[in-house]
C-alpha cells in the first residue's frame, strides 16, 4: 500500500529529493529551475530523473549551471543532433553518437569528475522492454554505464532503438514511471521538490490501443504500458497535489502550456520555455529554502 502523507511526513529525520519528470524539450522548464537552484547553492540529498529529466537533470550533480540550454540552444537544428535524416540512417530520432558522444566528451564537456565527486545520488528510471516495468539504476561516476541508462530514460518508443545494457532491453522511462516520487519516497527521500512539465490540471488522454500494439508488436510489455499510460499519470498527478497540498511535496509547474513540441529546436523558443523555468523558480526561492529547511 502507498504511505499516507502523515506516513512519509513521521520518520524523525528528513531527506531531501529533487524530482524531475521528462517531456523532451519542455525539460528547458526543469533547465532553468534547476539553474536557478544552483545559482543559490540550493542542495539536495537525491535526485530523480525520468527522460528529459535524466538527461538534463545529470547537470545537476555535476553543477553545470547553463549547460542544459546552451547545448540546446548551439546544435537543436544540426541533423546529427535530432532529425528524420537520423532516424532514417541509426533507427534514433536523436542521433547517439552526437547526442551521448560527441557534444559531452567534445562540443560541451560533461564535468563527469564533479559529478563523481558530488554525494548527491542520481537515480534514472527506463521501461524494461521484456516486462513493461521500470527499472532504475543509481548514476555515481557519469561515465559509460551511466550514460547509456540516461540515454535508454531518454529513449522514445517509436522514434528509438532499444538500449540495452547488462543484456536487458530498455526504453523510456516515462513509459511506465511518469514522475518517480515512488521510487524516491521508497528510498527515504521524505521531503522532496517534484518538477513538473504540464500545468496544473493537465490530464493524459488515452490512445487508440490497436495502433499502439501493432507499432509496437515486437514489444508486447511495452505496448501494454503505453496503453496504461495516461491513466498511470492522472493517478501520478492527482498523488501528487494530494502531497501538495498536505505539505509532503513542494511542486512547481508551469504556470500554463509550454506550447512547444517534445522535438522543438527553434533557439528562441527554448529560451522562452527556459526563462519561464528561471521565473517561476525566484518566485518560490524562498519558499523552497524554507522548505528544505524545515
Amino acid at each position: 500500500m502507498d504511505k499516507t502523507a502523515e506516513e512519509i511526513m513521521d520518520t524523525g529525520n528528513f531527506k531531501t529529493g529533487l524530482i524531475m519528470e521528462g517531456g523532451a524539450m519542455r525539460g528547458m522548464f526543469t533547465a532553468g529551475i534547476m539553474d536557478v537552484f544552483m545559482e543559490n547553492d540550493i542542495h539536495f540529498d537525491g535526485a530523480a530523473g525520468i527522460s528529459a529529466g535524466a538527461i538534463f537533470g545529470c547537470n545537476y550533480k555535476s553543477h553545470q549551471i547553463g549547460r542544459a540550454i546552451r547545448y540546446n540552444k548551439k546544435y537543436g537544428r544540426d541533423p546529427r543532433y535530432c532529425s528524420i535524416w537520423s532516424l532514417i540512417k541509426t533507427g534514433d530520432l536523436y542521433g547517439v553518437d552526437f547526442c551521448y558522444h560527441k557534444i559531452p566528451e567534445k562540443l560541451d564537456v560533461f564535468d563527469r569528475v564533479t559529478f563523481e565527486r558530488n554525494p548527491m545520488e542520481f537515480y534514472v528510471g527506463a521501461t524494461d522492454v521484456a516486462t513493461g516495468r521500470i527499472a532504475f539504476h543509481n548514476c555515481m561516476d557519469g561515465r559509460e554505464k551511466d550514460i547509456e541508462w540516461m540515454r535508454a530514460s531518454a529513449s522514445m518508443p517509436f522514434v528509438s532503438r532499444p538500449v540495452k545494457i547488462d543484456g536487458r532491453l530498455y526504453l523510456d522511462g516515462g513509459i511506465t514511471d511518469p514522475v518517480p516520487y515512488k521510487h524516491m519516497e521508497k528510498l527515504g527521500y521524505n521531503r522532496n521538490v517534484i518538477i513538473l512539465t504540464q500545468p496544473k490540471g493537465y490530464q493524459k488522454k488515452e490512445h487508440n490501443p490497436r495502433l499502439i500494439k501493432s507499432l509496437l508488436r515486437k514489444y508486447p510489455a511495452v505496448a501494454e504500458a503505453m496503453i496504461n499510460r495516461p491513466k498511470v499519470y492522472n493517478r501520478q498527478m492527482q498523488e501528487i497535489l494530494e502531497r501538495e497540498e498536505s505539505g509532503t511535496s513542494l511542486v512547481i509547474r508551469p504556470p500554463e502550456s509550454l506550447g512547444i513540441s517534445r522535438t522543438e529546436n527553434n533557439p528562441s523558443e527554448l529560451e522562452w520555455v527556459y526563462q519561464t523555468g528561471r521565473v517561476e523558480a525566484k518566485k518560490r526561492l524562498s519558499e523552497v529554502k524554507k522548505f528544505l529547511q524545515m
